[in-house]
């Protein structure tokens, strides 16, 4: 079986909607999640205040998950987020576990 690590970024504005939607996803054991600043040359999408800082806050969601359920997961996130611009990326894991 192979794993996947799936990486969701969005606003604080909808961080408690992201956090409501994965809870609810039976599929999946759990994630992690971080508040970090995203960094980039759009700058027509940041507020004055964020122009100024050189940042705009950002929520990163970790979801560790086997990569056949990526693709169903995605999808159901363009269906129950579409318009909400979440940044997302996927990567093979090498290995994980839990050391005990």
């Amino acid at each position: 079986m192979q794993e996947c690590l799936l990486v969701i970024v969005t606003t604080p504005a909808l961080e408690e909607s992201v956090v409501d939607w994965l809870l609810a996803q039976e599929q999946l054991s759990g994630f992690s999640s971080s508040r970090i600043d995203g960094h980039g040359s759009r700058q027509s999408e940041l507020s004055l205040a964020e122009q100024v800082m050189g940042r705009q806050r950002k929520v990163m969601f970790h979801v560790h998950t086997d990569c056949t359920a990526v693709n169903p997961l995605l999808d159901a996130l363009r269906a129950d987020f579409k318009g909400a611009g979440l940044h997302y990326w996927v990567m093979p894991l090498l290995d994980a576990g839990r050391i005990d």
